[in-house]
C-alpha cells in the first residue's frame, strides 16, 4: 500500500475540508480522468483497491496514472482507553482530496470502457467522482 517513505512529523493536525482543489485539476496525461466531486479523505486502502478495479478493466491495451497520494497520517487511541495521556499513534494514511482534483487518468481504451472502469472504481471510494476527458480530445 502506498504510504511516504521519510516524514518529518510523525502526527499532524486533522486540517479542514473545505473549498475546491488548488491544483490537479485537469487531464494531463491520459485520455479520461476519475474527478472528485465532494471532499474528503480518501484512504491507502481506498486507492490499491481502486487502482486494482481500474488495472483489471484496462489491462494491457491501456496505460494508467495515480495523481493523487496518500501523505497525510491519521491517528487513532486505543479502545477502552481513558482521556488524557497524548495523541494517539498513526493508524493509517489518507490523501486529501477537494472537489476538482483527478484522481486516476487512463489512456488507450474507449470511452465506453473507461466510463464502465470509473463506473465501478468509484465504488470503492467514499466520495462521488465523475468521468472527464482531455479538453483537446475529439468525441466521436
Amino acid at each position: 500500500m502506498l504510504e511516504p517513505k521519510k516524514i518529518k512529523y510523525r502526527k499532524v493536525h486533522r486540517g479542514h475540508r473545505k473549498g475546491m482543489a488548488k491544483g490537479g485539476t485537469e487531464v494531463n496525461f491520459g485520455s479520461y480522468g476519475m474527478k472528485a466531486m465532494e471532499p474528503g479523505w480518501v484512504t491507502a486502502r481506498q486507492i490499491e483497491a481502486t487502482r486494482i478495479s481500474i488495472s483489471r478493466r484496462v489491462r494491457k491495451v491501456g496505460k494508467m496514472w495515480i495523481r493523487i497520494f496518500p501523505d497525510k497520517p491519521i491517528t487513532k487511541k486505543p479502545l477502552e482507553t481513558r482521556m488524557g495521556k497524548g495523541k494517539g499513534s498513526p493508524e493509517f494514511w489518507v490523501a486529501n482530496v477537494r472537489p476538482g482534483r483527478i484522481l486516476f487518468e487512463v489512456e488507450g481504451i474507449s470511452k465506453e470502457l473507461a466510463q464502465e472502469a470509473f463506473r465501478i472504481a468509484g465504488n470503492k471510494l467514499a466520495i462521488k467522482t465523475k468521468l472527464v476527458s482531455r479538453r483537446g480530445l475529439n468525441e466521436d
